[in-house]
C-alpha cells in the first residue's frame, strides 16, 4: 500500500467527510473526532450533509499548527 500523499490528486471541489479525511491523511473516525468537531473548520452544507473544500481544509490545518 502506498502511503505517500499527493496534493495534486484529483479531488472533487466539495469533498465529503471520507474524501476530506483521505485528503488530510487521517482515518474518518479521527477526522470526526479531532477535525470535524472543531467549530473553526469551514464547511458547506448541502441539505444536512457537510462538504469541505481543499482550501478550507488546508486553511484549518495551517491555523491549528503549533
Amino acid at each position: 500500500m502506498d502511503n505517500t500523499f499527493d496534493i495534486n490528486k484529483d479531488y472533487p471541489f466539495l469533498m465529503n467527510r471520507k474524501q476530506a479525511a483521505q485528503f488530510l491523511g487521517v482515518d474518518p473516525v479521527s477526522f470526526d473526532k479531532y477535525i470535524r468537531a472543531n467549530e473553526n473548520l469551514e464547511r458547506f452544507m448541502i441539505g444536512r450533509y457537510e462538504r469541505y473544500t481543499k482550501k478550507s481544509l488546508i486553511k484549518f490545518i495551517e491555523s491549528q499548527s503549533i
